[in-house]
């Protein structure tokens, strides 16, 4: 993209207030992850359930000086602003004519799972054929495939993007903008198939992309399908691809199970190795094939590239350092996008000085010159405290980059210079082609090394509270609970991310963990749920907000308030009491607590109780009782205050279950981390933990052996032992030994035999095939799920995350 203000206005009928001559290349939406303001404009998206408007000024903050925006505010000074009717119209009008006029080859991929996998594919096999561009992760919505479409320039040859839908009757606005000359098709499944009718509107809207498209590919073992496409498009060239020989592309069935396998192109045959064999990564080689094919990519290229191709890491990982350093370890690939996302990534830590480890970038070529200058200019942006660069290419234009620049020809270099280990109290973003192997950086800067690993998915974090902000109205505020370390997962790790996320109020038990919060820069008010008499001063001293659920502690806090000299009203939470008898101001109380309240220098924050029983249908007469109680006292002590604050009850179970009770407010906990006593609910939530270690030794115990102490188990046939190394110092509770409980090898289970360890268990791994030393184990995430292992442990899931010692490494992770 690369437009004067004039001309984007002249584009999308839209008004210009400032200067019209200003040139625009990028176009960022989120604020928080302006990594660039050059030549950059803010467009102000609003939605039913959001608007961006309210975050102009961040954005202006940030260094932006062009706003895109349906309304003027003229309090801004200094700032260009295009006025437009509605932003994602806009947005869309402007891609299609940038689109339209860009005259490249196109190839748009739609479906419910592969897309992504897929266009990463296709890019690795294309961009040394054609000069390519392709979707950001996985920009592929009504607003994401617009900000894709923008990126292309006059030098792209080829656009690869993804196409994805979750309602009817948007891909008929997206074909609008986007029309494909090679549509494919991947797999049809369960995605978003909730808010369809039946799988065949789900086919019906999917295959609206293809209305302009040339050439069609799609999986022909989905009948579906393909009578859906040769009813509509009988016309246009038809690919079909899959397990069934009637396919165009197939597998010769009978050679799966050998090194190599033999492919049906039409009447060709290919023959290459596949090392992974299960079905969702041959269907998606096939599809593949068949692309390469359309492009008029030779027999003997295919093979080359299917056998150069590497898995797809959509990931980051963030990890304690040594020296109080955070390492985010982004070494699984490198192109201009992937840094793009790193330094995107970045913005949400508050850590004020940073470091970056940057690689070459591999099959640069000819266009090695004006890529640099783009990667100097992005990480100039950044005030990088030092770049360590490694490389020869990338070494050469050192120049370019304004920090303290440190140069090696390869990564064992680096490692002996030393300077990285010295770094302290920093953000170090390792970033880098995998040749280089930079994670061998990852390993000497994290601060523990042990195999196993608790991983925490940070955007299954985000996407579980967006699914539980769907239910609610756009104005009702959210607590997160972060108390007990953020249920095991990392208080202030959890904390900074949601509070990046403009989470409106977080909660915790005790006054230490807050403390904690603050000193490590989160912000955001914080309620104390268990406020201890002692800890009084120092929960005005931390601008922490108590819960206050007697008159004791009332007039306590108002005593430690009095004597800090705090010259405002403080704000505090009363507690209810609605039937749960644990704490809380009961009904003959309030009428003393709204006129001993009216007294004192303090501001009623939020009146709030809790569920006992929100997750149990079969208590749901209880629960509404609870609501009852809660709405009468609650309405009661507003009328005896003369204000109104915010009221909250609902827990995780409580948003799903008792939605029009949200009040203006409602608390999330095991929700967020995607767990729900509703199963239709379940479904629509991510796994957000989970906790892994590898196969330390594996033994043959002869007929009749034990294994382990007190020779609990012992052998019926000569078995196959593998030893672990996590144990019950790292939270696995021993009453799970001797066959109770399973971990997971393979995608099978594999049983816990013998008595726990202090630091190892074992487990009988006879029946899993290719099993060997250094595999690694899940103890629990799919196989075995959170739930299952809780099953095990005869507990809720809530103790089984609180109990994993804090000597098990934490990694973060973003997909």
């Amino acid at each position: 993209m690369n437009y004067t203000i004039h001309q984007i206005a002249k584009i999308t009928n839209a008004q210009v207030i400032g200067e019209e001559k200003l040139l625009i290349k990028n176009i960022a939406f989120d604020s928080r992850i302006i990594y660039s303001t050059k030549n950059t404009a803010f467009i102000a998206i609003n939605t039913q359930k959001n608007s961006g408007e309210k975050f102009i000024e961040a954005a202006i903050d940030r260094g932006i000086e062009v706003v895109i925006s349906e309304h003027h505010y003229p309090q801004y000074e200094n700032i260009t602003w295009i006025i437009v009717k509605n932003t994602v119209v806009f947005l869309q009008k402007l891609a299609k004519y940038h689109f339209e006029n860009a005259h490249i080859k196109s190839i748009g991929i739609t479906g419910s799972n592969g897309k992504t996998i897929l266009k990463e594919w296709l890019y690795q096999c294309l961009w040394n054929e054609f000069t390519t561009v392709k979707s950001p992760k996985s920009f592929n919505s009504q607003i994401g495939l617009p900000l894709s479409l923008l990126q292309i320039n006059p030098s792209h040859e080829l656009g690869i993007f993804e196409v994805g839908i979750s309602e009817p009757d948007e891909m008929e606005k997206l074909e609008n903008i986007f029309h494909p000359q090679i549509g494919l098709l991947t797999h049809i499944g369960t995605a978003h198939l909730a808010n369809f009718a039946s799988e065949e509107q789900l086919i019906d809207e999917k295959i609206k992309l293809f209305k302009n498209s040339e050439v069609i590919i799609y999986n022909g073992d989905n009948v579906m399908v393909g009578s859906k496409i040769k009813q509509l498009y009988s016309t246009k060239k038809l690919i079909t691809y899959g397990f069934y020989e009637s396919n165009d592309v197939h597998f010769k069935n009978d050679t799966l199970n050998d090194i190599n396998i033999v492919v049906r192109y039409f009447n060709e045959k290919i023959i290459f190795p596949v090392h992974q064999r299960d079905e969702a990564t041959l269907t998606n080689v096939l599809a593949l094939l068949a692309v390469l094919k359309e492009l008029g990519i030779s027999n003997d290229r295919i093979v080359e590239k299917i056998n150069a191709l590497k898995a797809v890491e959509m990931r980051l990982e963030s990890i304690e350092g040594i020296k109080s350093n955070i390492i985010i370890n982004d070494s699984f690939n490198l192109d201009l996008d992937s840094l793009k996302t790193a330094l995107q990534f970045l913005k949400e830590y508050n850590k004020p000085k940073k470091s970056l480890v940057l690689t070459d970038i591999l099959g640069v070529n000819s266009n090695a010159e004006q890529l640099y200058e783009e990667v100097s200019e992005l990480v100039n942006e950044q005030g990088f405290d030092s770049v360590f660069l490694i490389g020869n290419e990338i070494s050469n234009y050192s120049k370019l980059f304004k920090s303290k620049i440190f140069t090696y020809n390869n990564t064992q270099e680096l490692i002996d210079g030393k300077h990285i280990t010295e770094i302290e109290n920093q953000i170090i973003l390792l970033k880098g082609a995998r040749k280089f192997e930079i994670e061998k950086v990852k390993d000497i800067l994290e601060l523990r090394k042990h195999d196993t690993v608790l991983e925490i998915n940070l955007n299954a974090i985000l996407h579980n509270i967006n699914y539980h902000k769907s239910l609610l109205k756009p104005t009702t505020k959210m607590m997160a609970m972060v108390k007990a370390n953020a249920y095991g997962l990392g208080s202030y790790e959890i904390s900074e991310f949601l509070q990046h996320h403009h989470i409106d109020y977080l909660g915790v038990a005790f006054v230490d963990e807050g403390v904690e919060l603050r000193k490590k820069g989160i912000t955001v008010p914080i309620v104390v749920m268990n406020p201890e008499q002692h800890s009084y001063e120092t929960v005005i001293a931390y601008n922490l907000e108590p819960e206050i659920y007697s008159f004791r502690v009332l007039e306590l806090f108002y005593e430690a308030v009095q004597k800090s000299g705090y010259d405002k009203k403080y704000p505090i939470h009363i507690k209810l009491e609605t039937g749960m008898h644990r704490l809380g101001f009961k009904d003959s109380e309030l009428d003393e607590l709204g006129s001993t309240l009216a007294q004192k220098n303090l501001k009623v924050q939020s009146i709030f109780s809790h569920l006992s029983s929100s997750d149990l249908p079969s208590e749901k007469e209880f629960t509404l009782l609870q609501l009852e109680v809660f709405e009468r006292n609650s309405s009661r002590l507003i009328k005896n205050l003369g204000y109104t604050p915010i009221r909250h009850i609902l827990n995780s179970s409580g948003i799903t279950n008792y939605t029009d009770h949200q009040y203006n407010m409602v608390r999330i906990g095991i929700g967020m981390l995607g767990e729900s006593q509703n199963s239709e609910i379940n479904k629509q939530l991510r796994s957000v933990v989970s906790f892994k270690t590898v196969i330390s030794q594996i033994s043959l115990v002869g007929d009749g052996e034990s294994v382990g102490y007190s020779r609990r188990f012992k052998t019926d046939h000569p078995t196959k032992i593998a030893t672990i190394p996590v144990g019950y110092a790292d939270g696995i509770p021993r009453l799970i030994g001797n066959q109770v409980g399973n971990v997971g090898i393979h995608k099978k289970f594999a049983p816990i035999v013998g008595n726990i360890c202090m630091d190892m268990m074992m487990i009988n791994v006879d029946h899993i095939p290719d099993v060997k030393e250094g595999d690694t184990v899940t103890v629990f995430n799919a196989k075995p799920t959170l739930r299952e292992f809780a099953e095990y442990c005869k507990t809720i899931t809530y103790e089984v995350l609180t109990s994993i010692s804090p000597r098990v490494k934490r990694i973060y992770v973003k997909d």
